[in-house]
């Protein structure tokens, strides 16, 4: 029924950035928030970032200073601004859409690397 699509993953090195995107089926207003997971190999898939339908941002401590939520309800698009990459944050990152359901993009790989 809904779609999210992830793109922008890659490899950079260490200090280098990187922007996400999630682009959704239907519109974007019509979710409660929408977040940023991530999940590396061995370990549980933890939250990165959220943003409300109001636009109001939430980061996990990790990446706070360093990565950026935005929303573009035109272009029914999120994004996740990357700076400042260590290697920690290798990892395959998915987009979560909170509505009457849940929905779950399949991940985007980005593998922070020298």
């Amino acid at each position: 029924q809904v779609r999210l699509v992830e793109s922008g993953g890659g490899l950079v090195q260490p200090g280098g950035s990187l922007r996400l995107s999630c682009a959704a089926s239907g519109r974007l207003s019509t979710f409660y928030a929408m977040e940023w997971y991530r999940q590396a190999p061995g370990k549980q898939r933890d939250v990165v970032a959220s943003i409300t339908r109001g636009g109001s941002p939430t980061y996990a401590e990790p990446v706070k200073g360093r990565f950026t939520i935005s929303r573009d309800d035109a272009k029914n698009t999120v994004y996740l601004q990357m700076n400042s990459l260590k290697p920690e944050d290798t990892a395959v990152y998915y987009c979560r859409a909170l509505g009457l359901e849940t929905y779950w993009g399949q991940g985007t790989q980005v593998t922070v690397s020298s």
